[in-house]
């Protein structure tokens, strides 16, 4: 199967090559850019030597119409408007977004935390999500638009997943703190992006319930309760942290019933048994970023605080994995009647 990446040049885009140029069934087609149409793949991507000479092109539906799946890793604001323009020149391929534009089923929360076009929403990109009991994995299977899940909302999502049905948790003070590495911030160059800024450095962004992922949280949250988004508040910290790839959430509730350790880690175990890529670890083992380095793995782990009564659940991944790319190609094998985990890594890069 042909496949084609949109924003090629991008950190997304190249690892989403570098799973589908490996991919058993995909062939890699077109590979497109806007500002470096006409460089060379490997002046951005060294790591892919068969691709290196490659030459990046600018968008053109004609060219685009023999692919099997398109693959757009572009900033929020561009890939709507590129979807848009390919379903209006005829072009039927899979599109798997891996920006923003689709993902948010209110355009309240849209024009709150974005701000201009509003996009409908596509069928969302984490089959690990259960909907009424049933993952998602069953709508990823007829769909040909998916919204790939932003990394931060991937990692809370998963950490606190298999509390949201059980009502063990108070809603209305969910706290998330983030570590996160520093390639989810892509390839823009600013001032606190820089190398001076990042080694040897611990910054927040995005403080304050201003983090767009906060409702694309809530609303995963009412998806696997059965409540509504409104009803889940969310506060949400991302700290920079100098590595390049990778998130470690510690996720964090009021206890709404009496538990204990060993009942909330039976409760995992239990919900995840049949997922291949989550693993809930022994009690008393953490989850660590470095654990899930270029794979497609989540570590997860939970436990009491009895003396606040307070739920922690943690979870790492690799933003560009498991965050992005890994969830991309994962849904699309879906969607394209391809066996889930064809060309997914579950094996992690260590030390």
């Amino acid at each position: 199967m042909k496949v084609s990446i949109i924003g090629a040049s991008g950190f997304a885009g190249g690892e989403i090559l570098r799973i589908v140029a490996a991919h058993p069934n995909f062939e890699v087609d077109q590979l497109c850019a806007s500002s470096s149409v006409g460089k060379k793949l490997g002046e951005f991507h060294p790591h892919l030597p068969q691709l290196a000479q490659r030459e990046l092109r600018a968008v053109d539906p004609a060219a685009l119409k023999e692919s099997a799946a398109i693959f757009l890793a572009l900033p929020h604001g561009q890939s709507g408007k590129i979807a848009k323009q390919l379903r209006e020149s005829g072009v039927e391929s899979l599109l798997v977004d891996c920006g923003a534009d689709h993902r948010l089923t209110s355009q309240a929360d849209w024009d709150r935390y974005y701000g201009g076009e509003y996009h409908q929403a596509w069928t969302y990109g984490m089959p690990e999500l259960r909907v009424g009991g049933v993952s998602q994995r069953e709508q990823l299977k007829k769909t040909k638009q998916i919204a790939v899940p932003g990394c931060n909302v991937t990692a809370v999502t998963l950490a606190f997943q298999p509390l949201l049905a059980s009502e063990l948790i108070d809603p209305e003070d969910i706290v998330a703190t983030l570590a996160v590495g520093y390639s989810g911030a892509g390839k823009s160059l600013k001032p606190h992006l820089l190398a001076t800024s990042a080694l040897g450095n611990a910054q927040p962004y995005a403080v304050g319930g201003t983090h767009r992922h906060i409702p694309e949280i809530a609303q995963n949250f009412a998806v696997g309760s059965g409540k509504n988004a409104s009803d889940y508040k969310v506060t949400l910290t991302p700290v920079l942290v100098p590595i390049s790839r990778g998130i470690l959430a510690t996720v964090t509730a009021e206890a709404a019933k009496i538990t204990s350790t060993d009942q909330l880690h039976a409760l995992y175990q239990d919900f995840y048994q049949e997922e291949s890529l989550i693993q809930v670890l022994d009690a008393g083992i953490w989850p660590q970023t470095q654990a899930v380095t270029g794979s497609a793995n989540v570590q997860v782990q939970v436990v009491l605080d009895q003396s606040s009564d307070k739920i922690i659940a943690l979870s790492a991944l690799d933003n560009l994995g498991k965050g992005t790319a890994q969830a991309a190609v994962q849904s699309a094998n879906l969607a394209l009647g391809l066996a889930e985990y064809t060309g997914i890594n579950q094996i992690g890069v260590a030390p």
